[in-house]
């Protein structure tokens, strides 16, 4: 795995000039069908090493804020193992006052990173793209499980569900119906960015399942659904976001990387450095 984020300058990686901590976490415990996303940070991290590092849209080089990457997490024993591991650690850089980032890894990796977001900088709305809900109190024996995520959120956060297309009926009880905008009902709203925006206030943490685009673009997760988010609305939503609301950190999750097709770890990796681009202003 590589020593510094897209190959960047050795003096922009250094910890203590870094604004940013990027922390890879090859996580997939609980997986309940495609396997793979243990594999994401490394093929992630791998593209970003063949991106340009200059942004056309905002006329900047969004790594000069520094980007330092942080070891990989280690193997844990069990779903409650990860979250406390992952809780101290994400903790301990938000009081050193670095922006943190995650990369994953599946989506239960979203669960410390959002309780230690949240006991640091309060009044806190999650915004979580996604194609499914992950709104399951506990699945197969654990509340730790990728298919509850956002379990723990919906009741201590401001949750603002985008993107979704798949969920379990059980699922609907806990559900803040007001506040999800399901892939289906965005394409016939052309003022849903603003309604979603209605709904984020206080701080922001983002939360990203790769299964939130459309298969057609990003193939490689676990659950890939049809008729999911596409390229540039995705990124006037996070642009907007960032310009509006203080963003306080983000994780990228669910990459299952396919052998042979390159794009979808490109577009994690291009991704991951537009949400630094929008941001760079207030890290």
């Amino acid at each position: 795995m590589s020593k510094t984020f897209a190959g960047i300058p050795a003096n922009y990686h250094d910890y203590e000039r870094a604004g940013v901590v990027l922390y890879p976490v090859g996580y997939d415990g609980t997986s309940t069908w495609g396997k793979g996303a243990d594999k994401g940070p490394a093929a992630f991290l791998d593209a970003a090493e063949n991106m340009e590092l200059y942004d056309i849209e905002t006329d900047s080089e969004p790594y000069r804020k520094g980007i330092h990457l942080l070891n990989p997490a280690p193997e844990f024993k069990s779903p409650a193992s990860m979250v406390e591991h992952l809780h101290k650690e994400i903790t301990g850089h938000l009081k050193k006052g670095k922006f943190v980032t995650t990369f994953g890894g599946e989506h239960s990796i979203s669960i410390p990173c959002i309780r230690a977001f949240r006991e640091h900088f309060g009044n806190m709305t999650v915004l979580q793209l996604d194609a499914h809900t992950d709104l399951r109190p506990s699945y197969e024996g654990t509340p730790y499980n990728h298919a509850c995520a956002m379990a723990e959120a919906v009741t201590t956060t401001n949750l603002v569900q985008v993107g979704i297309r798949s969920m379990d009926k059980s699922e609907a009880e806990f559900m803040k119906r007001e506040k999800v905008f399901f892939a289906g009902d965005i394409r016939k709203d052309k003022f849903w960015i603003d309604r979603v925006l209605e709904k984020c206030v206080g701080n922001v943490y983002i939360t990203i399942d790769l299964d939130a685009f459309d298969p057609s673009i990003m193939p490689a997760t676990g659950t890939p659904e049809p008729g999911g988010l596409f390229w540039y609305e995705t990124l006037e939503l996070l642009k907007r976001v960032c310009e509006r609301n203080k963003v306080v950190g983000f994780d990228i999750v669910e990459l299952c990387p396919i052998d042979g097709i390159t794009a979808p770890q490109f577009l994690a990796a291009k991704l991951y450095y537009k949400l630094i681009a929008y941001l760079q202003d207030k890290i």
